[in-house]
């Protein structure tokens, strides 16, 4: 069993101790810690409390994770978009709204279900919970994935994303009005210490680089493309907000007052990379979806 040490901060001082442990790993669910509490996996000063303890300052928390049980992920039957394959590369264009791997919350229908039903020779590097997964795009960002069918072909594919030798450009629709037509964000991002559930940029954060260009503007929008140099988490959407241009429906970085999407307004478009095996270069473009080109269509006829 991992064991995992944390001693409250000023700033959470008074909150609930379930609360706390939770933003401590963006992984793991509010239920998933309330139970480890009820089984003593938690503790307080080496004393076991309740999920609704306040916690003070200085108080230790000792977390010990309990084995995770073995989990039987079922393929399941998806009319799945794909782009390419062949005996080593899956490339699939993911909607709107699906998970790409089980987690705590969603262990059925995510891409990595479908996948499965669609064919068995995925790579295991990542374990069973995200077969053939070399990369992820969140739940609510649609568009192109790469998927690898055995581990030479994930290693390749990871090495590539590691010497940022792979094209990953994505449509955003921001709000305000960007005055340049082009810019590189180079600001880096961590944990937000006021909110462990989200990202940031903070000093001392992982590398982060973003380059952007306007494609159009509206009244008080912009439709932008954004080119990944890195892949940090939630890193389009942390960057645009950083320089004051957050992203259209997005519920977690985005205004208050912003249009209801279901989620931001964000499609990996394209994404270009090196076959692991003949070592040629191969690029994928896919449309953005009905609901971000209608969004277009609405905010040019009203300019």
């Amino acid at each position: 069993m991992n064991k995992i040490e944390h001693t409250i901060l000023d700033t959470e001082k008074g909150e609930r101790l379930d609360k706390v442990i939770t933003g401590l790993n963006s992984e793991w669910s509010r239920s998933q810690v309330q139970q480890w509490i009820r089984d003593g996996h938690i503790e307080v000063n080496k004393n076991r409390e309740k999920a609704n303890y306040k916690c003070d300052v200085n108080d230790y928390i000792e977390i010990t994770i309990p084995e995770p049980e073995p989990l039987n992920i079922e393929p399941e039957q998806m009319d799945l978009d794909i782009y390419f394959e062949d005996s080593d590369v899956l490339v699939v264009n993911k909607p709107k709204g699906m998970v790409v791997h089980p987690a705590p919350g969603h262990f059925t229908g995510t891409l990595v279900n479908g996948i499965m039903a669609h064919c068995h020779d995925l790579s295991g590097i990542n374990g069973i919970m995200r077969p053939g997964i070399v990369h992820r795009i969140d739940k609510d960002t649609s568009g192109l994935l790469m998927v690898a069918k055995n581990d030479a072909a994930h290693v390749s594919l990871v090495n590539q994303l590691v010497e940022k030798s792979v094209t990953r450009k994505y449509f955003a629709l921001v709000h305000g009005v960007i005055p340049h037509d082009h810019g590189t964000i180079d600001a880096p991002i961590g944990r937000d210490k006021e909110d462990r559930q989200s990202m940031t940029v903070i000093e001392g954060g992982k590398h982060a680089v973003t380059h952007f260009s306007v494609l159009e503007r509206f009244g008080d929008f912009s439709y932008v493309e954004c080119v990944l140099e890195t892949g940090r988490t939630h890193q389009i959407r942390v960057h645009m907000k950083y320089i004051g241009y957050p992203l259209v429906g997005d519920p977690k970085y985005g205004p208050r007052k912003t249009m209801n999407m279901n989620g931001q307004v964000l499609h990996a478009g394209i994404l270009g990379f090196v076959h692991p095996r003949t070592k040629e270069y191969m690029e994928f473009s896919a449309p953005i979806p009905e609901y971000f080109s209608d969004l277009l269509e609405n905010l040019r006829d009203q300019n």
